[in-house]
């Protein structure tokens, strides 16, 4: 097919021509990672149905309302189709309502639900559909703020719509001369008084009868037209075997507003057909930035699929007002503001490869996005850690630092740094009311003593490793933007990590305020001063001064002794604090790789830290080891959780060749490309190409490197390199060249030379 399509346009030098000619959105499988449940997650996802980065989303519904499971693979029943928002199956949703067609008015959302089978479903980023074994079938394509819908019923059968108004409060009027109904839901959390999200759905056909209802006790009210309150909803019946099209958008400013979403992202489209077709064409040259070739259809679709992932979070929570400008309801201070605002992610998971990958495929949004980070600090007094959609402070770190140094590290300026230096000072000394991350616990603890101490705060040694990578980021967008002041304040910490390293068990360890390391410690053993996870995964949780930590553990060949370590050690787990198997344990059992444990973010950048020890090629050999094994693009897609794009941005970094270690530095360190060709179709008009032409799944090795024609040895690539284009040639072996980058220039940055 490539070859085909580079005959038929040979003169065209727009630099996505070709990329929008491949049809990349056939590859994807939005149902990757979906045959998760509690115990066990396979990625923890829904079969999501949306644009890049859109504000709402649509999805079938196989759980309850309120479910964290939204969508399971393994059951066979749907009782309705959602508008959703859901960053993880652990989070509660919100501004959610959901439509079921059937035969006969049911509106027990347990005695709804109606059969299916997956042969009979089509699930892609542009398109669902399915057919239910009563016949009815739905399908779906999106637009940023809405979508189209479209239910047909079977012939001689009685043909009634439920719209669910979820849980809490909710409210409908139905509009029978003009085919619609409006209304508006609240549920979710931590929203400001008075919050709603209205919905406007238009229907192409007459509506026959009418009602409403509560789903508390499943009450109906035959010819009513309106109501509001806790669960209400309403039904309507067309006639009898009807293909009826449905457009709907949602707006968090005004009713007004959400009729105006729908008539400009759907007005224009009389059919279904021409709304998946626009989808399609925005999806395609959204995955078009990045091209590749010479891999197998598996490859592809593993590629796209995770590159499908990591482009839906963080999403736009701006709408286009009537004027043509940017405006937003703030979930923060619960007022209307003009600009730009994204939401929906947890900054722990992200800013370690989603954000990263997101700086370089999309600077535009990117440079929104920092901009907006501050307008949050404005509007709510604290810089997000985890937005969803208003701040709640999970997890641990305070990770926008790192977003924002990043940026500036790769020449996205759109924001005041002295801002953003001011706000994580006032983030980094002061706790917050929402969740550990919100600000900073044992703050006052780990400026005076050099660490949080345990078991006076849990997690303690995970934040002291975290806090002093945040607080490198704040010293270095200090530095880069000359300023002396910040660079003064975080300074003295930057080194913290040293603080919790025992040098007798050459692990990061527990310490107590007295300075007394944690009794009966066991490498294996999780919780405690540690975040879902054990010692054997945050030891590496060293971003900012790799080669600090190798000084610390006795040298090059101690240290990849040891990371050689964390894969021939026993799978075992002692569960610790958790007092039980969690999904995690169970998934690092699971994969079969020791104790590293791919499933979760703290360990993930661990395989490219050989690149810094001289030994790259296992980092080749371990990177393409770790996809080959543990991702492809079917319902068992993940080794854990997907988590906001972050476990999907990891598999595209690395099927790149490369990934990104340490945020702030504008570096990106070698591993193996999955492909033999790949081309990054950048923003700026450039391209850059990967060429690795001897590669396949026993050539993994690099033997030698040029960029630009001329002989490359470093273990990593910059960003500037990538931003100016040309192309990074690789000659591939199936043995390693143990030669190839051992010089002390060619090793990533740390803090220590």
């Amino acid at each position: 097919m490539k070859l085909k399509l580079l005959f038929l346009t040979p003169l065209l030098s727009v630099n996505f021509a070709f990329a929008q000619q491949l049809d990349l959105v056939h590859y994807v499988n939005t149902l990757q990672g979906t045959n998760s449940k509690h115990q066990l997650t396979r990625g923890n996802t829904y079969p999501t149905t949306a644009l890049p980065f859109g504000m709402h989303t649509w999805t079938p519904q196989t759980g309850k309302n309120g479910d964290g499971w939204k969508y399971q693979y393994f059951l066979d029943h749907i009782r309705g189709f959602q508008q959703a928002h859901q960053c993880s199956s652990w989070t509660r949703d919100y501004a959610v309502f959901s439509l079921m067609p059937m035969s006969e008015l049911v509106v027990d959302e347990n005695k709804r639900e109606a059969k299916f089978s997956h042969a009979n479903e089509i699930a892609k980023p542009n398109y669902y559909k399915v057919k239910f074994d009563n016949q009815i079938t739905t399908e779906i394509s999106p637009s940023e703020r809405g979508a189209h819908l479209r239910f047909t019923y079977p012939s001689g059968k009685k043909s009634f719509l439920v719209l669910d108004g979820y849980d809490r409060l909710s409210g409908v009027k139905i509009h029978p001369k003009e085919n619609k109904i409006t209304g508006f839901v609240n549920n979710g959390a931590g929203f400001k008084r008075g919050w709603k999200s209205y919905f406007v759905i238009q229907f192409d056909k007459p509506i026959k009868a009418y009602g409403t209802w509560e789903n508390k006790n499943n009450t109906i009210n035959a010819d009513s037209t309106e109501a509001q309150g806790l669960g209400r909803g309403a039904y309507i019946e067309f006639k009898a075997g009807v293909k009826v099209q449905v457009k709907t958008a949602s707006s968090y400013i005004s009713a007004e507003q959400a009729q105006l979403n729908c008539d400009r992202e759907l007005g224009a489209d009389k059919t279904l057909e021409q709304t998946k077709a626009n989808a399609a064409a925005v999806w395609n040259k959204s995955l078009g930035k990045i091209t590749v070739e010479g891999g197998s259809k598996a490859d592809m679709e593993t590629f796209y699929s995770c590159f499908f992932r990591a482009s839906l979070f963080s999403r736009k929570f701006y709408e286009v007002g009537a004027d043509g400008k940017p405006y937003y309801f703030s979930p923060y201070d619960g007022t209307v503001h003009p600009g730009y605002m994204y939401t929906d992610t947890g900054f722990w998971d992200t800013f370690r490869a989603q954000f990263p990958l997101n700086a370089l495929i999309q600077p535009e949004m990117h440079g929104r996005y920092m901009q907006a980070l501050l307008d949050a600090y404005k509007q709510c007094g604290w810089l997000p850690s985890w937005s969803f959609p208003s701040e709640g402070g999970s997890m641990v770190g305070n990770h926008a630092i790192s977003l924002l140094a990043d940026a500036w590290a790769k020449g996205i300026h759109t924001f005041d740094p002295k801002e953003a230096l001011a706000a994580y000072l006032h983030e980094a000394g002061s706790k917050g009311p929402w969740g550990p991350a919100n600000g900073r616990e044992g703050w006052k603890e780990y400026y005076q003593l050099g660490y949080v101490p345990y078991p006076n705060y849990r997690e303690s040694t995970a934040k002291t490793l975290e806090y002093a990578y945040d607080d490198w980021c704040g010293y270095q967008l200090a530095k880069m933007t000359g300023n002396q002041y910040y660079m003064d304040v975080f300074a003295r910490q930057i080194y913290n990590y040293k603080n919790v390293y025992n040098p007798a068990t050459h692990f990061m360890q527990g310490k107590g305020p007295d300075g007394e390391w944690t009794k009966n410690f066991d490498p294996i053993e999780w919780g405690g001063p540690f975040t879902e996870g054990n010692s054997w995964h945050y030891t590496w949780s060293v971003f900012q001064d790799t080669q600090g930590l190798i000084n610390l553990m006795g040298g090059d060949r101690n240290f990849t002794a040891k990371l050689d370590s964390v894969f021939s050690e026993p799978n075992k787990v002692k569960v610790g604090t958790y007092r039980g198997m969690i999904h995690e344990m169970t998934e690092m059992v699971a994969a079969n790789m020791g104790q590293y444990a791919h499933g979760n973010q703290p360990i993930q950048h661990m395989i490219y830290l050989y690149d810094y020890a001289g030994q790259p090629w296992k980092a080749q050999s371990h990177s393409r080891d770790v996809m080959s094994k543990l991702y492809n693009a079917s319902e068992n897609g993940y080794p854990g959780d997907e988590d906001q794009g972050q476990t999907s941005s990891w598999y595209v970094l690395s099927a790149l060749g490369f990934y990104s270690v340490t945020p702030g530095t504008g570096e990106y360190v070698f591993g193996s490309p999955m492909f033999k060709k790949i081309t990054l179709n950048l923003e700026n008009g450039k391209k850059f190409v990967i060429d690795a032409a001897a590669n396949d799944k026993d050539h993994v090795y690099i033997q030698s490197a040029s960029l630009n024609g001329k002989t490359y040895t470093k273990n990593f690539i910059t960003h500037n390199d990538l931003l100016n284009g040309g192309t990074l040639k690789l000659e591939m072996g199936d043995k390693p060249n143990e030669q190839r980058g051992l010089g002390a220039d060619d090793r990533p940055f740390s803090l220590t030379k």
